[in-house]
């Protein structure tokens, strides 16, 4: 069974297949007692999450709300093109649905601007 980094790189390798055969190709399968295969999935998606940084916690039901994984300042660039910026990160700025941005593009970076202010605001 795969773990970390090594998870997310087969993820990544495998890219467009079905959940089974996701699992099935990390490694996440045991026999039942009959000889047929079983899929791990609860396993695959935990450790998935862990090696993406999300903590589960030590399973206590203790701790429970606020919490949750730490912000890590990064965005990935989705299989679609998209770039998606989280709802934590416009939470911190108070941002509301319809508010619009300029996109600056720089030498290998992009800016957002508050549509209506100057560049040199931060």
């Amino acid at each position: 069974m795969l773990k970390g980094s090594d998870l997310l790189a087969k993820v990544k390798e495998l890219g467009d297949v079905s959940k089974s055969e996701l699992v099935r190709g990390c490694g996440y399968v045991s026999a039942k007692k009959d000889g047929t295969e079983r899929l791990n999935f609860t396993a695959f998606y935990e450790a998935l999450l862990e090696a993406k940084g999300v903590s589960l916690g030590d399973g206590g039901g203790q701790g429970r709300g606020k919490g949750g994984r730490k912000l890590s300042y990064v965005a990935t660039v989705q299989g679609n093109g998209n770039l998606l910026v989280g709802k934590a990160y416009t939470a911190m700025l108070d941002l509301a649905p319809g508010d619009e941005f300029e996109i600056k593009l720089g030498r290998k970076q992009i800016r957002l601007i508050p549509a209506g202010s100057s560049d040199e605001e931060e």
